[in-house]
C-alpha cells in the first residue's frame, strides 16, 4: 500500500496536541505553566502545519511511500514527544537537565523565538507556493529567500528551539540536532542540486547562505 508522505507527517502533527493534552490530564498538570505553554506552542504548530498542507502544500511531501517507510517517519517524529514527556511526566532525566527553576522571562523568550519561527516558516512556504504557481521553473531570490536559500528550515529551527527549550533538558536538543544533520541538511543539499539547473543559480548561491544567514 502506497500513501503520500504527507499523510504520515500530517497525521502525526495533528495528533500531537491530543497527546500533550492527554499527558496534562493524566498527570494533572493544569497548574504547570510550562506544560500549558508547551501545549499552546506545539499544539498550535500542529494545527498550522495541517492548515498549510491543505492551503499551500509542499510538493516535497506529495511523494508516495510504503507503509513501512511511513511508519518510520511516524517513529522519527515521535522523538519530538520527549520534550513534553520531560515537562509533564515524572520522567525528568535529571542528569540531562539544562536549567533548574526557569523563570517566566525564560518562558517569554521561548514563546518569542517560536513566534519568529512561525513567521519565517509559514511565510516562506506561502511565498514559495505562490511564486511557483505564478512563475514556474524560476528561482525565488527575494523576500524570505533574499539571504537564505532555506528560510522554511530556518523558521522550523526557531519553532522547535522555542518549544523544546521549555523542557530545559538536553535530550530534546540532541533529537533536534539529529534531525538537522540526518534529514534537514541532506534535503538542503538535494535542493541545491535541483536548483543548479536554473539560470542564475550560481550567482544566487554566492550571495546567500544555505541555512542560517551570516553563519552557514
Amino acid at each position: 500500500m502506497k500513501l503520500k508522505q504527507k499523510f504520515f507527517i500530517d497525521s502525526h502533527k495533528g495528533i500531537t496536541p491530543f497527546f500533550i493534552f492527554f499527558l496534562i490530564i493524566f498527570y494533572y498538570q493544569w497548574d504547570n505553566i510550562f506544560a500549558i505553554a508547551y501545549l499552546a506552542l506545539h499544539g498550535s504548530y500542529g494545527i498550522l502545519w495541517i492548515s498549510k498542507s491543505l492551503i499551500f502544500p509542499d510538493r516535497q511531501w506529495e511523494k508516495k511511500s510504503s507503509l513501512s517507510y511511513g511508519l518510520l517517519i511516524w517513529l522519527g517524529l515521535s522523538l519530538y514527544w520527549i520534550a513534553p514527556i520531560v515537562i509533564i511526566t515524572p520522567y525528568k532525566f535529571e542528569q540531562f537537565i539544562l536549567i533548574l527553576n526557569p523563570s517566566n522571562f525564560y518562558l517569554l523568550g521561548c514563546i518569542f523565538i517560536y513566534v519568529l519561527g512561525v513567521f519565517l516558516h509559514f511565510g516562506s512556504d506561502m511565498q514559495k507556493y505562490t511564486h511557483l504557481k505564478l512563475n514556474p521553473n524560476t528561482l525565488i531570490k527575494d523576500g524570505f529567500f533574499l539571504k537564505t536559500r532555506n528560510p522554511n528550515y530556518l523558521g522550523e529551527l526557531l519553532i522547535y528551539l522555542g518549544f523544546i527549550a521549555i523542557s530545559c533538558n538536553w535530550i530534546p536538543f540532541i533529537v533536534l540536532g539529529l534531525f538537522i544533520f540526518a534529514v534537514w541538511i541532506p534535503n538542503m543539499n538535494k535542493k541545491d542540486i535541483s536548483l543548479s539547473r536554473y539560470e542564475g543559480f550560481d550567482n544566487y548561491k554566492s550571495t546567500t547562505y544555505k541555512f542560517i544567514p551570516f553563519i552557514y
